[in-house]
């Protein structure tokens, strides 16, 4: 794994505009084709056997969670608990996930957090970087089946649904959300899914009927929503869920793997497995050394990650669940304190590809650079 130097492509903004890449430019510079990161095909084996492993891990700690009745130490709202477990007995689909590491070709992949509910970023791994590689690195390969996983994966959610007609909706103020809804939507339609784009202020409550509707009072059965879970269910129409039989995406039994707690619950399970780090409820357990996660972030919020050189802290909104400290694997540094970060797809519990994302902090967060991949195939 190595990072190379590049000269952009010529009108490279018009050609993310055209496949409907439009934020490419948020925080200035969020798109980067000034470089792109290198793998052998022995790195990219390495990362999707413990991507496959991961998730397999993380499908034993959901099950732990529930037989175990530990949903106290994740703050689980306890009216929602029994939906969680309906929605995991019933064996709801779920659509996609992404697991973070640190990585850097000579150590095993650690996993730093699961983004297994609400994570973007998708458009860009998926199909940005694809053309990307077919016009800057032709004869190279790239770790990235998204796309076909997606519409797959979509096919095999339309059989589960008792209505062809999927709801898609996403905050208004954020374009990146918008876009990566539009893609999803995009897949889904290919799959063959009737698709309703909508807001999630513009969900309405139909008090008579008791179900979720449209903006044209259609019912809701199926919604697949880019919007977390711990903020939906603390929404003034959040108790109505608990009444509907709407179908949601990411199901609800994907709260157990979108939290931090799980980390710690993975580390009980599988103690010194080599692509896990050390990670506690309790901070007396973990050492000098760590990295302190609320239970609920988004985007590096909150994170506060502690060494022998101090202490370096992201604001933001979250914490007041509560937190989990975890061992601190530094992320691989290139260039001039360039700190990357690996981003691995699952869909429908397969590995599908990998995004980069880089910063000049140890913290990744929105505004983070985006830079393609290749690798090498084998000869």
């Amino acid at each position: 794994m190595h990072r190379e130097d590049l000269q952009p492509r010529q009108n490279w903004q018009k050609k993310l505009d055209d496949i409907g890449f439009t934020f490419h430019s948020m925080g200035d510079v969020y798109w980067n084709e000034n470089a792109c990161y290198c793998f052998s095909a022995n790195e990219v084996d390495e990362l999707e056997s413990a991507t496959r492993e991961l998730h397999e891990m993380c499908i034993e700690a959901a099950d732990h969670v529930i037989s175990h009745d530990l949903f106290d130490l994740m703050a689980i709202p306890e009216n929602f608990r029994q939906r969680i477990i309906d929605s995991w007995e019933n064996d709801e689909p779920s659509l996609y996930g992404r697991f973070d590491f640190s990585y850097d070709g000579n150590s095993p992949p650690k996993l730093l957090e699961y983004n297994a509910d609400t994570p973007t970023a998708l458009l860009e791994a998926g199909v940005a970087q694809w053309y990307w590689l077919e016009e800057v690195k032709k004869g190279m390969d790239q770790f990235n089946s998204i796309h076909e996983k997606l519409v797959d994966e979509w096919k095999y959610i339309l059989s589960k649904m008792p209505e062809s007609m999927l709801h898609l909706a996403c905050d208004s103020e954020s374009e990146e959300d918008l876009r990566t809804v539009e893609y999803l939507m995009d897949t889904a339609m290919q799959a063959g899914f009737e698709t309703v784009q909508i807001y999630m202020e513009d969900i309405g409550w139909d008090s008579k009927l008791k179900v979720f509707v449209d903006l044209e009072e259609r019912r809701i059965h199926n919604l697949f929503k880019l919007y977390p879970w711990e903020l939906m269910v603390k929404e003034e129409f959040g108790i109505h869920l608990l009444s509907d039989s709407m179908r949601v995406i990411e199901p609800y039994w994907k709260m157990l793997l979108s939290n931090k707690g799980i980390l710690p619950i993975l580390w009980k399970l599988f103690p010194d497995h080599p692509n896990l780090l050390p990670a506690y409820f309790d901070k007396d357990r973990i050492g000098n050394t760590y990295v302190k996660k609320p239970l609920f972030s988004r985007e590096g919020a909150n994170i506060e990650i502690v060494t022998k050189d101090g202490i370096v802290r992201q604001e933001g909104i979250y914490g007041h669940e509560g937190y989990i400290y975890q061992g601190f694997a530094p992320l691989p540094v290139f260039g001039n304190s360039i700190h990357a970060v690996t981003g691995s797809w699952v869909i429908g519990g397969e590995p599908a590809g990998i995004g980069i994302r880089e910063d000049d902090s140890m913290i990744t967060k929105n505004t983070s650079r985006f830079v393609p991949h290749y690798f090498i195939p084998r000869s």
